[in-house]
């Protein structure tokens, strides 16, 4: 069956990063010749005039704004004042300029860091009001919360069609791999495979290992924003994640194995945990997206350490706009 999206001028915010290779790579499969990757070599979302000129050069009729500025815990607690500013103002400036220009359908990417620190498990959509996020990444999560209420009030005040997805954290090929920004799997994986190449004898790991997370590989993550694309117009936002809940300290363990590293993990835990537990309800994407990931979690890490090995980390853009 023909996309809906297949005839339709869509651009991509971010489309040249992580997440946004494979949202890209997946609309090319389903036959949409009409895609506008914007950069963030040619358009800084910070600056308004980016923002404009971007509508402009891309006409859009769909808008997948994918662009951020995210991180692990060191990334959130060094840069909390950058990651609340530009993530709220380009994701402000975006929305703006899909009203202004009469795009048809807008797709928000949240973030499941936005939910209460000690929401109940799994997270329900309608909990997300119910608490302060977890502090160490507060500012990110609020910045991306407040545009789910600017995506809602525009479309009930100017009837744009912006849908909001929360997604759980990604992994996969592709990911980065640098420890001062990267989030923990690939953080994890670094670690073990460096430490393997150098005979290191043991790696130093963040807090106590005892909180929970769920993960979900890169490309159901892709699929799901595709799917929500063309298939989703409501209002509420939907969760986006694997429906696997895993301790850090077996998450490293796994690796470790998977990695050949076996030596002494030391865990550091005057160094924060997160969130003590990150679980997404995911029936409202099954009901309404007909979405359910694919991809067995052990079949995906081995897939982002073989990535790793091969290439090193290189270097790929940045998600960030």
């Amino acid at each position: 069956m023909k996309s809906p999206l297949a005839d339709k001028r869509i651009c991509v915010t971010g489309g040249a990063g992580f997440l946004g290779r494979r949202v890209v790579a997946r609309l090319e499969e389903r036959g949409c010749g009409r895609l506008y990757v914007a950069r963030r070599s040619d358009y800084d979302l910070t600056r308004w005039e980016d923002v404009e000129r971007m509508y402009r050069d891309a006409k859009p009729q769909v808008v997948i704004h994918l662009a951020s500025v995210a991180g692990g815990i060191l990334a959130n607690l060094e840069s909390p004042g950058r990651l609340f500013y530009e993530n709220l103002i380009m994701g402000a400036q975006v929305i703006e300029g899909a009203r202004l220009h009469s795009v048809e359908k807008l797709i928000q990417v949240g973030t499941a860091c936005s939910y209460p620190k000690h929401a109940p498990v799994p997270l329900k959509e309608q909990d997300l009001w119910n608490g302060y996020p977890e502090e160490s990444c507060a500012p990110y999560g609020i910045a991306k919360r407040a545009l789910l209420v600017q995506a809602q009030a525009y479309r009930q005040q100017y009837g744009l069609n912006a849908v909001y997805l929360l997604l759980v954290n990604l992994y996969g090929p592709g990911d980065r791999f640098d420890l001062a920004s990267s989030s923990v799997i690939p953080a994890l994986i670094k670690k073990c495979v460096d430490a393997v190449e150098r005979g290191d004898g043991a790696i130093e790991v963040w807090g106590t290992g005892s909180v929970m997370r769920e993960f979900l590989y890169v490309d159901d993550g892709a699929e799901g924003i595709i799917l929500a694309a063309e298939n989703h117009d409501g209002r509420e936002p939907v969760n986006l994640g694997s429906g696997r809940e895993i301790s850090i300290k077996e998450l490293v363990y796994v690796i470790a194995r998977e990695t050949g590293f076996t030596g002494q993990i030391v865990w550091d835990a005057t160094k924060p945990d997160g969130p003590p537990r990150r679980s997404l309800d995911l029936a409202r994407a099954a009901q309404l997206l007909g979405f359910r990931a694919q991809t067995d979690f052990s079949d995906g890490l081995r897939r982002t350490i073989e990535w790793y090995r091969s290439t090193r980390g290189q270097a790929i853009e940045p998600q960030e706009g």
